[in-house]
C-alpha cells in the first residue's frame, strides 16, 4: 500500500557514497517521526547483509551501508519496495519503548526562563507547569551531545521560538524548551532554548554497560516537585534521577 502524504514525500536520497535517507517530511510532526523510527526498526529487522548501521531523526531514517556488498542501486530497490509495502505515518511503533517518569523542579532560581517561557504560551506559570508536567512525550530522536534527547510534541501552545541571544550555560538535566519541543541536556551547555525546568536525570552514563539511557520512541514525563525532594534524590542518585522506568505494552 503506498503512502497517502504530502507529494513530495517519502523520499529516498543518497548520502555520501555509503548512506541513504529516507524522509518523511521536512518538518518534524508526530506521524513523521512515527514513520522513521517504524521505518527504521522494519530495516534492521530484516537484517539484510552489508547494512552497516542505521538511525532516526525528527523525521528520516539514516542507513549506512556497504556498497560493495549492496551497490547503490540494488540498495535503493530493496528500500524502496519495503517503504512501499505500507502506510508508514500511521505504522505501529517499535516494541520494547520505555516509559520515564522523571521528577523536575519547575521554575525558580533552578530553572530561571519558565515564567517567561509560561508568558510566550499565554498561560500562567502554575498552568504551564501542570500541562507541561502532565504531557507525555516521545523520545523523537537523540543527537547533538552524547544521549542527549529531542521530546515531543508539546502542546501548540509551546510552539514559541528560540531567544534571540544565548544564555551562557545551564547544568547537565537541564529541560529546556522551545518549537513544541523539549531537550533534557546530557552536559553542561549554552543554549538558546528557554530553561523551564531541572532534573537529576543522566542522559549520558558513560560508565554503565548501555552508556545512552534512552532509546528513540522512549516516553518521558517530567513530575513536578519541590526542591528539597530533588535535593533529596540528588543525595543518592546512581544516574536515574530518581526516575521510574516501565515497559510500554506493544
Amino acid at each position: 500500500m503506498k503512502p497517502t502524504h504530502a507529494s513530495a514525500f517519502p523520499c529516498i536520497r543518497t548520502v555520501g557514497l555509503d548512506g541513504l535517507l529516507v524522509s518523511f517530511a521536512d518538518t518534524m510532526a508526530e506521524p513523521s517521526n512515527r514513520a522513521a523510527l517504524a521505518f527504521r526498526n522494519a530495516i534492521d529487522t530484516l537484517r539484510w547483509d552489508g547494512v552497516i548501521e542505521t538511525s532516526a531523526s525528527l523525521a528520516s531514517t539514516y542507513i549506512r551501508f556497504d556498497p560493495l556488498v549492496l551497490p547503490h542501486l540494488e540498495m535503493r530497490r530493496q528500500v524502496g519496495q519495503v517503504l512501499h509495502q505500507q502506510d508508514w505515518y500511521q505504522a505501529a511503533l517499535p516494541a520494547g519503548r520505555h516509559l520515564w517518569q522523571v521528577p523536575t523542579v519547575y521554575g525558580g532560581d533552578l530553572a530561571p526562563q519558565l515564567d517567561e517561557a509560561a508568558a510566550a504560551a499565554g498561560l500562567s506559570p502554575t498552568e504551564a507547569i501542570k500541562r507541561l508536567s502532565e504531557t507525555r512525550v516521545r523520545v523523537l530522536t537523540i543527537g547533538f551531545a552524547p544521549g542527549q534527547p529531542y521530546l515531543g510534541p508539546l502542546g501548540p501552545e509551546f510552539n514559541i521560538p528560540r531567544l534571540k541571544e544565548l544564555t551562557p550555560m545551564v547544568p547537565e538535566g537541564a529541560l529546556v524548551l522551545a518549537i513544541s519541543q523539549f531537550v533534557l541536556f546530557s552536559g553542561p551547555t549554552p543554549t538558546g532554548w528557554r530553561h523551564v525546568g531541572q532534573t537529576a536525570f543522566r542522559c549520558f552514563r558513560p560508565e554503565a554497560e548501555q552508556s545512552f539511557a534512552l532509546r528513540p520512541g522512549d516516553e518521558m514525563q517530567f513530575l513536578s516537585v519541590t526542591r528539597e525532594e530533588l535535593e533529596s534524590v540528588q543525595s543518592t542518585n546512581d544516574g536515574s534521577g530518581g526516575a521510574t522506568c516501565e515497559e510500554i505494552p506493544a
